[in-house]
């Protein structure tokens, strides 16, 4: 039997003014990164940019050849002269630079553009962190007010979400991935997230449902949190893989117009489309065996809760719809050698299958997980 613990107010409303805070500290970072990439255009990306079209045009003009092309990139606050050796087919775009393919880029300050550019992307990085501490004081803080797990609805879900989606991408800079190009939209999907969770998903602090009393609700659902948030970097390097590539075919084929061309130097300031495609294959392959570990932590918990490891349940059968999608993405990826648009669409469509899931079965189909705590 489950004693129900009295709710702290205070911890309450503490929780809710720290989740409020984060998203003031995050909007700040989403300003600092746009003032990033604007005025990181007159950089070193740019100068890339007016080097990368004359190339391009000359081999097209010329036909295939192997060219000396000779380089003014940024090094040590100064200037470098470099020498490559270019093999370039008609229409081909070629880039020469003293990167290597896995030193590609990741954002305007570190792609050798101004040092106020730079400045703004370091401060954008710094708010980003102190919005993520007061976003987990607050996800704490929630827990605390109830001494429980604080992900029982979806208002708190949401909110363990939107960190984790936070706390990945920190993760990957901490961890010396270059994905600075990362911040602005992973910080803009968590005010899109935190906005919707306090104004449409908001539910007072409060004991969970009998079936929810269970050590596994802290495994199954931690579980689900960290997929989440793990699967939303993919899939944003998966949606600017596809615009990168778009936007590399059109200058290699001579289409100067169109919604991709301008501003050119937005896209010059991501990695290269297949560094995108690489880091979205390796963030799924990842996280797929923890999403497997998830569903099937919860037909455990089914079979505690309900007597019954699966019963289709809408909740269930949408998470075996998802898993799935993602089997079904990498193993076209390791066995069918799928890479690019094609597998890139596979994972939009897991993705897809993952946000119905979520907000989808949750607010508009009742079954033994409506637990939502709205409607």
């Amino acid at each position: 039997m489950v004693l129900a613990t009295a709710v702290n107010e205070n911890l309450s409303h503490i929780s809710n003014y720290l989740i409020y805070s984060a998203m003031a500290v995050y909007l700040l970072a989403m300003l600092a990164h746009c003032f990033e990439w604007t005025f990181g255009s007159r950089g070193a990306v740019a100068r890339r940019s007016v080097e990368q079209t004359s190339l391009a045009e000359t081999v097209a003009a010329t036909g295939p050849a192997t060219k000396k092309v000779t380089v003014t990139v940024a090094a040590g606050g100064g200037t470098t002269t470099l020498t490559r050796t270019a093999v370039a087919g008609a229409g081909d775009v070629v880039v020469t630079s003293g990167r290597g393919d896995d030193e590609q880029a990741d954002g305007p300050g570190a792609a050798g553009s101004d040092e106020q550019a730079d400045t703004l992307g370091r401060m954008a990085i710094s708010l980003t962190v102190l919005g993520a501490a007061l976003h987990a004081g607050g996800v704490l803080s929630r827990g605390l007010s109830v001494m429980r797990w604080p992900w029982g609805n979806m208002y708190e879900f949401s909110c363990a979400f939107a960190l984790a989606a936070v706390l990945t991408y920190l993760g990957l800079l901490a961890g010396g991935k270059k994905v600075r190009w990362l911040g602005l939209p992973v910080v803009l999907a968590v005010l899109l997230t935190l906005g919707l969770a306090v104004t449409q998903l908001y539910t007072d602090s409060e004991q969970l449902v009998p079936a929810l009393h269970s050590y596994w609700l802290g495994i199954h659902v931690t579980g689900a949190i960290i997929c989440s948030g793990a699967l939303y970097a993919a899939f944003v390097a998966t949606a600017l893989y596809l615009l990168k590539d778009s936007y590399d075919k059109r200058i290699a084929g001579g289409l100067e117009t169109g919604p991709l061309r301008t501003p050119a130097s937005i896209w010059l300031r991501l990695p290269s489309a297949a560094n995108l495609d690489k880091l979205a294959y390796r963030i799924n392959a990842v996280v797929f065996p923890l999403w497997t570990f998830t569903i099937i932590a919860g037909a455990i918990w089914a079979d505690k809760a309900w007597g019954k490891y699966w019963e289709w349940d809408p909740k269930e059968t949408w998470s075996f719809i998802t898993w799935v999608a993602y089997a079904c993405y990498l193993h076209a990826r390791a066995t069918a050698g799928w890479k690019g648009r094609k597998a890139a669409y596979l994972a939009l469509l897991a993705f897809a299958c993952f946000l119905f899931n979520y907000y989808g079965v949750n607010i508009f189909v009742t079954g033994k997980h409506s637990y939502a705590g709205v409607g």
